[in-house]
């Protein structure tokens, strides 16, 4: 049934925009868009996203990885004890700023210190979106001035004057080479007056497709890259055999990955994979019924919600097996591992989506976990702290509740 909803093709399953909150979290941007105005924004975005841009963009998150990596080697410097190898560092937040800075020279040519407020505004949006994701939507509601209401408009007027102060530079920098090759330079370059009739993003919705990127681009990986690092200290097995693929592929502490090193790492994309599946940054999605329709031998009404359970589904014994609730990288394995049901697997796999509306920056988000892994794995290894709470929280993403207090451990590779 889920496939069915995910590979339409028709229209019938649209998105759920009914939730305001949501929309001015998210903006009218590719992710909550339908019909015609979905396929427009798809053609401006994707080439942003292409092979080509994408190994361009992998020395800019090698160097964010090194670059954060490097401020943990100056905190255990700055403990001063002589001998001390080791440091407790609260590892989601910083993920927070890394996936933040990444996002932000990438896509928008900034620096995470100059989009701040966009992503601190869109953070307090997120928590206020999710405690009304489930309420009876009153219609004329978002207009009355409670308190709640004052403080969305607020923030959203926040973000949209920092994202168009971003905007007025981009244009005030325009050369005779155009906009710019990344997200921001090809919507830019879709809005032109000079292309006359053919414009096709106004700059409203450009303001709203960056809210989409900064947050989609920043929220998910962070909490990614969290769930991540807590299942290497949980396996250590599987983190010295990752470091070895790393240090074989990639080479030592002071080597910045290439994109074509990358695509070497065969086990961390293994890891990476049921790291998605066990802890999916997104735990459901929702569509609407645009009309009635039989799904499974029953017919839905017209304006149904949908849920689809990735978390409970990506669990479920029928699909992947006795094993279902165990951590097992090698399910992946399509080369003849401990399993070759593979390929059924990643069928199976709802991290990103699938069908037409599958996220269009799954590719941009594992190669920058990979290029993290490395940079981490190349110069650390990682305990978890006896301060850390398992708390998986959903809060529109999966995230832990109380942060990933992590030992961070330096060694010489």
């Amino acid at each position: 049934m889920a496939k069915q909803v995910l590979a339409d093709r028709t229209g019938l399953f649209p998105q759920n925009r009914m939730n305001s909150n949501l929309l001015r979290l998210l903006g009218e941007g590719l992710v909550l868009a339908n019909g015609d105005d979905w396929q427009r924004h798809r053609k401006v975005v994707h080439p942003a996203f292409n092979m080509d841009k994408l190994k361009i963009m992998t020395a800019t998150m090698a160097d964010c990885a090194q670059s954060m990596v490097s401020g943990w080697e100056a905190q255990l410097q700055s403990q001063g004890k002589k001998g001390c190898h080791q440091v407790e560092i609260e590892l989601s937040g910083q993920f927070e700023e890394l996936t933040a800075d990444v996002i932000s020279h990438t896509a928008f040519g900034s620096s995470y210190r100059e989009g701040k407020q966009v992503f601190e505004a869109l953070k307090e949006l997120q928590f206020i979106a999710f405690s009304t994701l489930f309420n009876v939507q009153i219609p004329g509601f978002r207009y009355l001035p409670t308190e709640k209401n004052r403080k969305v408009w607020k923030l959203d007027k926040e973000v949209r004057n920092t994202l168009m102060q971003i905007i007025k530079n981009r244009l005030a920098a325009k050369d005779k080479a155009g906009y710019g090759n990344d997200l921001l330079g090809l919507m830019l370059e879709a809005c032109a007056p000079e292309r006359g009739g053919d414009q096709l993003l106004s700059m409203d919705v450009i303001i709203d497709e960056c809210k989409t990127f900064f947050f989609a681009g920043q929220e998910t990986t962070s909490h990614l890259l969290s769930w991540t690092m807590f299942l290497l200290s949980t396996h250590p097995e599987w983190q010295q055999r990752l470091r070895e693929e790393v240090l074989r592929e990639c080479g030592g502490r002071d080597q910045a990955p290439t994109h074509d090193m990358l695509n070497k790492l065969k086990l961390v994309s293994l890891f990476l994979l049921e790291m998605l599946r066990l802890y999916s940054p997104v735990p459901l999605i929702r569509r609407r019924t645009r009309s009635p329709v039989e799904l499974g031998g029953i017919t839905v009404p017209e304006d149904t919600i949908l849920t689809i359970p990735i978390a409970t589904m990506h669990r479920d014994k029928e699909v992947w097996g006795e094993d279902a609730s165990e951590f097992n990288p090698l399910r992946f394995d399509s080369s003849g591992g401990a399993t070759k049901k593979g390929p059924k697997h990643l069928s199976a796999l709802l991290a990103f989506s699938t069908g037409p509306r599958a996220c269009i920056g799954q590719n941009f988000a594992m190669i920058e976990a990979r290029a993290v892994v490395a940079a981490i794995l190349q110069r650390f290894a990682l305990t978890l702290s006896p301060e850390y709470v398992h708390a998986p929280t959903d809060v529109i993403t999966l995230r832990p509740k109380y942060g990933l207090p992590m030992i961070v451990t330096s060694f010489d590779a």
